[in-house]
């Protein structure tokens, strides 16, 4: 039996999928519905679907982090977004990303159909033991990494965790831990020590600041930590690096 998730913020919609479509005539069984991204992210990660049809327009929701994250975590898994948003430029996103099919709503049921017709021909199509590993996936993989550069470049000062970023970027962490070491070359505490480190070389070039107060500028609570790793990162001392400025 092929396994549906329906995301959807709007319950009516949810609700419409799951009475109109003839499931069994298609061998597929909805096992799970959510009304947001990350509990729809969550949802998708315990019950492990063949087949998701979701909106990636939800209020409070970054849809295509979600529908890239989706993409990179589960390459295997076919998506047909349902949106009421027509932006043509967001749609070659999607797309990009390796959705199947994207249907703008109000979406004919013989659109929907189409859509379901071809995501269950392409679950049967793939080998047991096929590692997904396709161009719709390696894209997804390489936006949510630039989505979790940025992040991180805007909320390095704070007390920012891997746990938390893979919760932005709709993933697990062991899922994002890969996808940086693979895109970015670095773990994500050797990038967040690097953004700290940078911005206190910068800010090291005002006499008025402390050292010790640049450290908690940049995130570091511990005084020697942050003179740790600075000196790890740039072979000197902030006092040394201060002195040759």
């Amino acid at each position: 039996m092929v396994r549906v998730v329906l995301i959807d913020d709007e319950r009516m919609i949810v609700e419409g999928l799951r009475r109109v479509i003839p499931w069994q005539d298609y061998a597929c069984e909805v096992v799970g519905t959510a009304e947001d991204a990350a509990s729809g992210a969550e949802l998708i990660r315990r019950v492990h679907p063949h087949i998701v049809f979701t909106d990636i327009r939800m209020p409070g929701q970054d849809g295509l982090t979600m529908l890239a994250g989706l993409r990179s975590e589960f390459p295997d898994m076919q998506v047909t977004v349902l949106t009421g948003y027509r932006d043509f430029s967001y749609a070659q996103e999607a797309i990009r990303l390796g959705v199947t099919r994207f249907l703008l709503k109000p979406s004919k049921l013989d659109e929907i159909l189409e859509a379901l017709s071809a995501m269950t021909e392409r679950v049967r199509a793939l080998p047991a033991d096929d590692a997904g590993d396709n161009a719709g996936s390696l894209q997804a993989g390489h936006y949510l990494v630039r989505r979790a550069l940025a992040y991180m470049q805007q909320h390095y000062a704070e007390k920012l965790t891997l746990s938390e970023l893979a919760d932005v970027c709709y993933v697990s962490q062991w899922h994002l831990s890969k996808l940086l070491n693979r895109y970015a070359g670095k773990g994500f505490n050797d990038i967040l020590n690097t953004l700290r480190i940078e911005e206190a070389r910068r800010l090291l070039a005002d006499p008025s600041l402390k050292i010790g107060d640049i450290g908690e500028m940049v995130g570091y609570a511990d005084p020697a930590y942050f003179a740790k790793v600075f000196k790890k990162l740039t072979d000197m001392s902030a006092n040394e690096y201060r002195s040759r400025l």
